[in-house]
């Protein structure tokens, strides 16, 4: 299960521990995400359609996205869920603000 905590190095910043296996499916949207990104990239270079590029970008953006929305769903039933049994309810505003962001 994941967990957030403070860094231990005494930065004072929040981390989240992943299962391995978790942390494996992360990495695996975002190397395909990656490749996406350099495919684009190339195809800037080799001078490809437009409509091309475009249709590459959304699709590029649609994978960004989801690996978003699942980044979120588990904070928000992991370290969210969490810390609001533990009475700290100041994560939600803390979520309010990074839905925000998403949202633009």
């Amino acid at each position: 299960m994941e967990e957030s905590k403070i860094c231990g190095c005494g930065c004072g910043q929040k981390t989240t521990e992943r299962s391995e296996e978790e942390r494996r499916k992360l990495i695996a949207r975002l190397n395909r995400i990656e490749g996406q990104i350099r495919g684009l990239k190339s195809m800037v270079e080799s001078d490809a359609y437009c409509n091309d590029i475009l249709t590459q970008a959304a699709a590029a953006t649609s994978a960004l996205n989801g690996f978003s929305k699942e980044v979120l769903a588990r904070h928000i039933h992991t370290c969210v869920a969490e810390d609001i049994r533990q009475g700290n309810d100041e994560v939600i505003d803390e979520l309010m603000g990074t839905l925000l962001k998403l949202m633009r």
